[in-house]
């Protein structure tokens, strides 16, 4: 495993983290989910990521059970809050009564004093920015959260929230976007801004949940058990990649994986950490191998030629539009 700095922050995470979104609590049961949180430890994995929504609250749980007793200091443990966790009307959005008692909550089911950081599952346009800021430097001062950090915000709204910060005095030091070969939709504008700002991505979907590995074969069915055929499992969010011309492009990465001594999933994630302005990518399993092969990719280097060479196959394929959207229901990632 190797290391990198969270943007510009002193923040110290693993390349490859762990993270529970459509697994733990739903697809994958709490024995196979601690199964899959020990491979990581093994292989050097110290980030883990989750959000107080995944699984109704279970996924949480499931991440927090898994990691006591383990060195605190020796892990970053990551959560996130915007979506529902409950039925009351306050039980969701960036509102300072959903942030500070949603923190509060999360810190109990991960069995820990802190999170490393607390992040903005989503941009609230019904609430304030200021006051969805304002609760986040609270959760910071009151030793809850060490950074803060948002997902999928576009850039204007990543240049508010990081002034407001600096006026707070409070770290926003990162971002969480889907990005993978194919879907590179923050490279036209949330990239630039980034950079600019000193902010990091901590990317989701390396793997475009399993569609880079090469398993969704053209032309025939999704394999029985794949996240294509779990309603639990992001069987919506999958399909609308599962089209012959991506399916298609995909298997034509194989000879250049073959190549490089990679597997299909190993080139997805090394791709993926070449962006220098990506500090780690995000996996899932639902095994503990596919942990060991996943994590493998990190400190690979792809050489130009083959970064060239995988642009070329897939460029036709490739999602750009910075207005499109994350493509899963409801965008709960």
């Amino acid at each position: 495993m190797e290391y990198r700095r969270l943007g510009r922050s002193g923040l110290t995470i693993s390349e490859i983290a762990y993270g529970n979104w459509l697994t733990h609590g739903s697809q994958v049961e709490a024995d196979a989910a601690k199964a899959c949180i020990r491979a990581a430890l093994d292989v050097g994995i110290t980030t883990f990521d989750t959000a107080d929504a995944y699984a109704g609250t279970r996924a949480e749980d499931i991440m927090g059970r898994a990691l006591e007793g383990e060195r605190r200091s020796g892990l970053e443990i990551f959560t996130k809050v915007y979506f529902p966790t409950g039925t009351g009307e306050n039980d969701n959005g960036l509102g300072r009564k959903h942030i500070l008692e949603s923190v509060d909550a999360s810190l109990r089911r991960l069995r820990t004093d802190y999170v490393d950081l607390y992040q903005a599952h989503r941009y609230d346009h019904s609430t304030p920015l200021e006051e969805t800021m304002e609760a986040f430097a609270d959760v910071v001062r009151s030793g809850k959260a060490l950074y803060i950090g948002v997902s999928e915000w576009t850039a204007d709204q990543l240049r508010a929230g990081h002034q407001l910060a600096r006026e707070l005095r409070i770290p926003l030091i990162s971002n969480q976007p889907q990005y993978n070969a194919i879907w590179r939709v923050i490279e036209a504008e949330v990239l630039p801004a980034s950079e600019q700002l000193g902010i990091g991505q901590i990317v989701w979907s390396p793997i475009l949940q399993g569609v880079l590995t090469g398993k969704y074969q053209p032309g025939q069915p999704p394999p029985e058990g794949s996240r294509a055929t779990d309603e639990k499992g992001g069987a919506t969010f999958v399909g609308r990649f599962l089209r012959d011309e991506v399916l298609e492009r995909v298997q034509l990465l194989r000879p250049l994986a073959d190549e490089a001594g990679l597997s299909l999933a190993q080139l997805a994630v090394a791709w993926v950490l070449q962006n220098p302005g990506v500090c780690a990518a995000i996996i899932g399993a639902s095994r503990p191998e596919q942990v060991t092969e996943n994590a493998a990719a990190a400190g690979t280097r792809l050489d130009t030629d083959l970064r060239k060479a995988i642009d070329e196959v897939l460029e036709p394929v490739v999602e750009r539009d910075p207005r499109l959207t994350a493509g899963y229901p409801a965008n709960n990632t």
